[in-house]
């Protein structure tokens, strides 16, 4: 959940934004509700806030005071300001520091939803990038570690085709299914779940070489309860069905 903050000098207007529309649904949690801009950057000092939705005029602090405050201090934080249409012309002073979204007063749920599903994406997008730099700076510093982790994986998913998933083999080397994730493409260059197909498949051409198995065996063995969905996988691996693949492998035998 991202951490919201709501400024504004009126508490029914407030109260309102922040207990009846949907945070939680949306991606957000409500962490603090200020009556002014000072109230608002006292809180922001001590705690961590993602997006600051503000009113423009404020007793004490503006909205516009707040955001240039926000703005001097480096601090990362989205700020929207709630606006009215003759505000309007004062808001766009705000574009100096950095607040390109507005919602307009009285206060409309679509354009709330739609400014806030806006903002979510953007943050998402945001953690995702720093999820790669730090994966990139972890990777100079701890090169040997990630091989061990890959090479773990790797057998891990040897060891289990059959029932091979990422939530298992994120527990066996201690590290969440997202950031194993991104680690395995990285080092790899293949999707945990590419690599797992391509081990099954590889196994399955095997099986497929002992005449003892049926088609349908063979995929049961290596995770498929369908013959048709083994079939297709296999056939969309290596560009020829199971059983073109074994017809072609008893053939060479032969020769």
């Amino acid at each position: 959940m991202y951490k919201l903050l709501i400024a504004d000098d009126e508490p029914r207007l407030r109260n309102g934004i922040s207990n009846y529309f949907p945070w939680n649904e949306t991606g957000f949690e409500v962490l603090y509700e200020a009556s002014n801009g000072k109230q608002a950057l006292e809180f922001i000092e001590k705690n961590h806030v993602d997006v600051v939705l503000s009113d423009i005029r404020m007793p004490i602090m503006s909205g516009i005071d707040l955001a240039r405050e926000i703005y001097n201090r480096g601090m990362i934080i989205k700020v929207i300001f709630l606006t009215g249409y003759k505000d309007f012309e004062y808001a766009k002073e705000a574009i100096n520091y950095g607040v390109k979204n507005y919602v307009l007063k009285p206060t409309k749920y679509n354009e709330l939803a739609e400014v806030f599903s806006k903002i979510k994406k953007e943050l998402d997008k945001e953690l995702e990038n720093k999820v790669f730099e730090d994966v990139g700076t972890i990777d100079s510093e701890f090169n040997g570690i990630h091989e061990k982790i890959i090479a773990e994986v790797k057998d891990y998913v040897t060891e289990n085709y059959h029932d091979a998933r990422l939530e298992k083999a994120a527990g066996r080397v201690h590290l969440s299914e997202f950031y194993l994730s991104k680690l395995f493409k990285r080092k790899t260059g293949e999707n945990f779940s590419d690599f797992v197909i391509s081990v099954k498949m590889n196994k399955a051409a095997q099986l497929l070489k002992e005449i003892n198995y049926k088609t349908y065996e063979v995929g049961n063995m290596v995770g498929y309860d369908s013959s048709k969905t083994f079939s297709r996988a296999f056939k969309n691996y290596f560009g020829i069905s199971p059983k073109e693949y074994r017809k072609d492998r008893n053939s060479d035998d032969r020769e």
